[in-house]
């Protein structure tokens, strides 16, 4: 289990052979050997004796920001699990696992596209027949990404294609699907070209916080990734993993213009294009933080939404290292 300090004046210190916290002058006593790691918030605080007993049990301590971003971590030196699973990353890139690990996450990111844009049509009996060629264009390169199956030295360019042309047909039709006025392009970032990209970009940089925090209490390294290779300060990996849960992002944004819940007040032009404004976070921040914490059937269990993005990188870890011998749960039900 993880052990979360996020109260402020939080304090967890040694006592005997056991973790103790105090918050508010309440107690309560934990065994090291049912704790897999340690989240500090800046407002907690934690004693030495108590980080080298985490250290001792191989305990990883993870320290988050005020807005709960990663900013540190303090991990068992020798060969414990964490060590461990970043030697396995490096590991499984020139094997067929990592063929496999960059297979599936695409694939569900690409059927996720395809769910929506079919369940949008389903409420469109009188579509035309553009969303549908566009659906079997996306059904066809999707055929494409399964059949691959060279190492990802060689196939990576491939993958990115097939996966990069999906999407492009995914959101023409999401384009077609709201207000004349937001309509655009296809993708564009930094800057976006049209307020709908403004908020997807938004979107995905809070998802990619999400993403990165789920890694690193996983025991997993964010720079070490498989198709998106490592670069220099480039965290890789949370480039990698991030694909199966970027409709997190797309469903609201997409209800957010298609229900026209946004307007002018909501964006700002740039030099070059157009940027979210301080009203537009705060409508897009409400949106996603509600589909977030919406429940699904997760597997075996009942999670929130954003709760599979911790689920899935413990399961990966743990699949690194023979603990687990599954690295993603099932679909979404």
């Amino acid at each position: 289990m993880e052990l979360y300090l996020m109260n402020y004046g939080a304090y967890l210190h040694k006592k005997g052979k056991l973790f103790e916290v105090e918050i508010e002058g309440k107690k309560k006593q934990f065994s090291p050997e049912k704790i897999s790691s340690v989240i500090l918030t800046n407002a907690a605080t934690i004693t030495t004796d108590a980080i080298q007993m985490a250290m001792e049990y191989n305990i990883d301590i993870v320290f988050l920001d005020e807005f709960g971003d990663p900013y540190g971590r303090v991990w068992y030196p020798k060969l414990g699990s964490t060590t461990y699973i970043r030697r396995k990353q490096l590991e499984v890139y020139t094997q067929d696992e990592g063929l496999e690990f960059v297979k599936t996450w695409v694939l569900r990111k690409c059927d996720n596209q395809q769910k929506f844009i079919k369940l949008l049509l389903s409420k469109r009996p009188d579509a035309d027949d553009t969303f549908y060629d566009h659906v079997e264009k996306m059904k066809t390169h999707y055929k494409s990404l399964e059949s691959i199956s060279e190492p990802l030295s060689v196939s990576s360019n491939s993958i990115m294609g097939y996966e990069g042309i999906h999407s492009r047909f995914y959101f023409q039709s999401l384009s077609k699907l709201i207000p004349r006025q937001y309509q655009f392009e296809g993708r564009s970032a930094r800057p976006a070209k049209d307020a709908f990209n403004a908020f997807l970009n938004y979107g995905y940089g809070i998802l990619y916080t999400k993403v990165e925090k789920a890694l690193i209490i996983a025991g997993l390294d964010p720079f070490v990734g498989l198709l998106h290779t490592d670069n220099y300060n480039k965290k890789s990996l949370v480039f990698d993993f991030i694909e199966p849960y970027r409709y997190l992002i797309d469903r609201p944004v997409f209800y957010l213009f298609s229900r026209s819940k946004v307007n002018e007040s909501h964006y700002e032009p740039l030099k070059n294009g157009i940027k979210i404004s301080s009203d537009g976070k705060k409508l897009l921040a409400s949106a996603i933080m509600e589909h977030f914490d919406t429940k699904i059937r997760y597997g075996k269990r009942n999670i929130k939404n954003i709760d599979q993005i911790q689920s899935d990188a413990h399961s990966f870890g743990n699949y690194l290292i023979g603990k687990k011998d599954i690295f993603i749960e099932e679909e979404v039900q």
